[in-house]
């Protein structure tokens, strides 16, 4: 397997330009590396470096559209501290992807920021839940109709810890080999768990199949292990952009991310057809929203 990483030199936020290759090889599904784009945090903010930061009863702190912050532990202060770090990345990372992605910003659709400053091997979740096998991004109670999911990653650990990741292999070829697998498509159920509030809208085929997929290939341990990956280690300093609903990945180490996502019409790609949306309608021969 070619390698799934695409590195460039970029190490100013606000002078990405747009470039042919690479945009094609992000909308192919690959990952784009900037070693030198670090996320600068200022001296206040150092104290936020630290798990107790964390709610216990959530996964990750998030900053909301409107500023809001939630699932960070302290006072006034600490929760401002917080917030302006998070939202500080956010216009960053914002800034980057239109400079790159000139042609999505008309449609872009702004998501949470989030920091996450828990340890990823500590994590005890469901073989559903659990990251650390290769997926691809698909939500049980969020139904996107193919709408993309694009994210923004930085690494900010103290410490010199990488955030490692598998990657994986292209999607067309994760598709090939688990659509045969998937359960059929049942609108009535669908539509009950709409009418249960199961999923915050109608499920439709595609979310279906792409649910499918994820979960094949989380519950395959022989292909968790033999299927064609690569390790990346993203070292702080670093970050890096994908679309986490076609990119193969799992996450197996690290401590102290930023994560900014950006969801995109499939439609408004640079080119449509690469999306996971148009490779499944085309696999299956059917219109699947």
């Amino acid at each position: 397997m070619e390698t799934q990483l695409v590195e460039l030199d970029l190490s100013d936020w606000r002078a990405a330009t747009p470039n042919e290759a690479w945009i094609a090889q992000l909308e192919a599904g690959k990952v784009l590396y900037f070693p030198r784009l670090g996320f600068e945090l200022l001296p206040e903010e150092r104290s936020l470096l630290t798990p107790s930061l964390l709610s216990p009863d959530v996964r990750n702190i998030s900053l909301d559209a409107n500023g809001k912050l939630k699932g960070a532990v302290g006072d006034e202060a600490v929760q401002r501290t917080a917030a302006a770090m998070v939202g500080r990345f956010r216009a960053q990372a914002q800034q980057l992807i239109h400079g790159l992605l000139p042609h999505y910003t008309p449609a872009l659709r702004l998501a949470p920021t989030s920091y996450r400053p828990a340890q990823v091997e500590t994590r005890v979740q469901s073989w559903r839940a659990d990251d650390r096998r290769l997926h691809v991004d698909a939500f049980p109670s969020r139904p996107n109709y193919g709408e993309r999911i694009l994210r923004v990653f930085t690494n900010v650990n103290p410490e010199g810890a990488p955030r490692v990741w598998r990657v994986g292999e292209p999607f067309e070829d994760i598709a090939r080999r688990f659509l045969p697998r998937a359960k059929p498509y049942v609108r009535w159920q669908a539509r009950l768990l709409q009418a249960l509030h199961v999923t915050k809208s109608f499920r439709s085929e595609y979310d279906h199949l792409m649910l499918q997929l994820h979960d094949g290939m989380k519950s395959d341990m022989a292909y968790q292990e033999n299927s064609p990956q690569e390790k990346a280690e993203f070292p702080p300093g670093s970050v890096w952009v994908c679309f986490s609903d076609q990119t193969s990945h799992a996450v197996m180490a690290g401590q102290y991310m930023l994560e900014q996502t950006l969801h995109l019409p499939a439609s408004k790609q640079y080119n449509p057809d690469s999306s996971p949306l148009a490779i499944l309608s085309r696999l299956t021969g059917r219109t699947l929203v």
